[in-house]
């Protein structure tokens, strides 16, 4: 386990690497315009054009899951330092064991799954999470946009 100035250290390091420009704009189009209630605009999302954005999102948080889950950073001081991680994996893990079958990879964000089912009442959050912006892309219009495109 690293201690606690290596894991703050690599946590202000995933911080920088979160404000480079493309992942910026992946992760805002990931928060705002990726609210898929089905499974069937799921596949639409990530099957449409922003489907780079949707593999930067979550491989950057896998990636960041998994230095918590090898033990380089502590996963309470992961938790404490922000919640984006928890919001990325509430929008897609009901879809998450179907994507494994059709995907053929049944570890797929096993990383980033695990580190967020550790959040404190992690499963209640993540409902909360859901319901909220679905409620809010609703409200703007943006829910199954991509799914309407494709029919």
């Amino acid at each position: 386990m690293g201690t606690p100035a290596e894991s703050a250290h690599l946590i202000l390091k995933l911080y920088e690497l979160r404000r480079e420009e493309l992942l910026r704009k992946a992760r805002a189009w990931f928060g705002s315009e990726f609210n898929p209630a089905t499974y069937e605009e799921f596949s639409a999302l990530v099957a449409g054009g922003q489907n780079v954005y949707f593999r930067m999102v979550l491989g950057y948080w896998d990636m960041a899951a998994s230095l918590v889950t090898a033990g380089a950073i502590d996963q309470a001081m992961f938790q404490a330092a922000g919640g984006e991680l928890i919001f990325s994996f509430a929008k897609i893990e009901p879809f998450i064991a179907q994507y494994r079958v059709e995907r053929g990879d049944p570890h797929y964000l096993a990383n980033m799954e695990k580190v967020a089912r550790a959040f404190p009442g992690a499963d209640e959050r993540m409902a909360r999470i859901r319901q909220r912006y679905r409620a809010a892309a609703v409200a703007k219009g943006t829910r199954g946009r991509a799914a309407k495109k494709r029919q």
